[in-house]
């Protein structure tokens, strides 16, 4: 049964000696209960995932902040380009002198001038922060893919868990009927004097044990559909039965850490990281060193003067350019330069170490559910055989209690044993499709693509190719 769909037995009563029934398939589980009765179409995972994959909204808040680091590319290109400003002025201007001749002098000056600004070389500043650009993108990138990696495996998870809340309400529900049977059976022999008052209570207290663990289940279900729509978008209707990712973990536990090392995104991440902090600090030290440019200038002046005195007035304009090439050095600027240079090197050690530490918190991640994974099978073969060896007990004891050789607690009792066993194996059955899916995740290969689900898949590298080489404008690509 290891490894195949998911397959949980079923309880339910059968005949009038109130036994439990053979096993049932999940789907037919699934089929009647209550929460999801009436389904329009059969789901499976890789359905619900795909939902996920395209609707979450995690996911695409993720996205959308990916986005926006592509921005970061065409802020630093920036440096490379001139910047352009127009300027233009109008006024008035009143001057009297003491002079006869001249009396007072009224004038509009006016001019419009067109300025352009070149930078040569600013320590470097500009292709550092270029490349501190290209680093964060890679970053943000990667925490896109984590972010799906999270929605993929939280997905698998909501979707087996609604399963397994499925299968145990419908097994606590065909306990109290059992346990409705065993009831009206023990009082029926306690009126011909077979039992005593004390067994009919015995039955009375389980029967209010069972209906309680019903309502329990009951609400955990309840609690499960809604954390399905919540990731995957919406309400769980006729769930397939599932499989674990068997065929797509690595073969051996080393071979799952070294992969880690290569692909898992908080590992690259970070690595990146280390990478933006490294260039930020080439960055702000390229404030300490000199600043060549060049500046082009051309304007138009029309300045029109009246006089009182003589009754002069006139009309000058002019027409001037300029070309100047400037140098700036830094000398001292308070040494707020020099502190942000020594900040950015404390924050680069702190991304190495941050580096070092995803780096062993991820190894240890994929130990633990490497171990929960394959011991997820064992779990699953001796639930099976615990439920076998309930079967045979339940139906042994019963048997003797007709004789007399048993108690009615012993059957109780019996009963529940064979219960608690059906919900370890169904418990058992959730875990191992849900740890094949942390584990791929935990090895960084948990994606649309390697599901081979059937989506749009969402491609970073065209909105970074839409907006790296634009020049002008505020629209985003997608129209807004």
């Amino acid at each position: 049964m290891v490894g195949r769909d998911l397959f949980i037995p079923a309880a339910g009563p059968k005949g009038r000696r109130g036994s439990f029934s053979r096993a049932a398939s999940f789907a037919a589980l699934v089929a009647g209960c209550v929460a999801l009765a009436q389904p329009v179409s059969a789901e499976s995972i890789s359905g619900a995932l795909a939902r996920a994959y395209g609707y979450n909204p995690d996911l695409n808040s993720q996205r959308a902040s990916g986005r926006a680091v592509d921005e970061n590319l065409p802020t630093a290109l920036s440096g490379y380009r001139p910047t352009v400003t127009a300027t233009g002025d109008v006024g008035f201007n009143y001057l009297d002198t003491t002079s006869q001749a001249t009396g007072a002098r009224f004038s509009q000056p006016r001019g419009v001038g067109l300025s352009v600004t070149q930078n040569l070389w600013n320590g470097n500043r500009t292709a550092n922060g270029v490349t501190r650009a290209e680093s964060q993108i890679m970053q943000a990138r990667e925490l896109t893919r984590l972010s799906e990696q999270n929605v993929l495996a939280n997905g698998a998870a909501a979707y087996m868990n609604v399963l397994r809340d499925t299968a145990i309400l419908n097994l606590r529900r065909n306990n109290v009927e059992v346990l409705e049977q065993q009831l009206r059976q023990t009082r029926d022999r306690f009126q011909v004097g077979e039992v005593t008052r004390t067994d009919v209570a015995q039955a009375e207290a389980s029967l209010a044990q069972g209906q309680a663990d019903a309502f329990t289940a009951q609400a955990n279900l309840q609690t499960s559909v809604a954390n399905f729509r919540q990731v995957i978008g919406v309400e769980p209707s006729n769930l397939q039965p599932a499989r674990p990712l068997d065929k797509l973990v690595p073969a051996t536990l080393k071979s799952a850490i070294a992969l880690s090392e290569l692909e898992h995104p908080s590992i690259q991440s970070a690595r990146h990281n280390v990478d933006a902090a490294s260039l930020n600090v080439k960055v702000i030290q390229g404030q300490l060193y000199p600043t060549i440019g060049l500046t082009g200038t051309v304007s138009r002046r029309y300045d029109a003067a009246t006089g009182s005195g003589s009754g002069a007035s006139g009309r000058t304009d002019t027409v001037g350019a300029t070309i100047v090439t400037s140098l700036s050095v830094p000398i001292y600027e308070g040494g707020a330069v020099y502190s942000a240079v020594r900040q950015a090197k404390e924050l680069l050690s702190q991304a190495q170490l941050q580096a070092d530490l995803q780096r062993e918190t991820i190894r240890a991640l994929v130990v633990s559910t490497w171990g929960s994974w394959v011991n997820s099978t064992a779990v699953i073969q001796a639930a099976q055989a615990q439920v076998r060896a309930a079967e045979i007990a339940l139906n042994g004891v019963r048997e003797e209690a007709k004789v007399g050789q048993r108690t009615t607690l012993d059957v109780l009792n019996a009963q529940q044993l064979l219960l608690n066993a059906r919900v370890q194996l169904v418990t058992a059955q959730r875990d191992r499709v849900v740890f094949s899916y942390a584990l791929l995740a935990s090895v960084g290969r948990l994606s649309a693509s390697t599901l081979g689900l059937q989506v749009v898949k969402y491609d970073p590298t065209i909105h970074f190719d839409q907006v790296k080489g634009k020049w002008i404008g505020t629209g985003t690509p997608d129209g807004r």
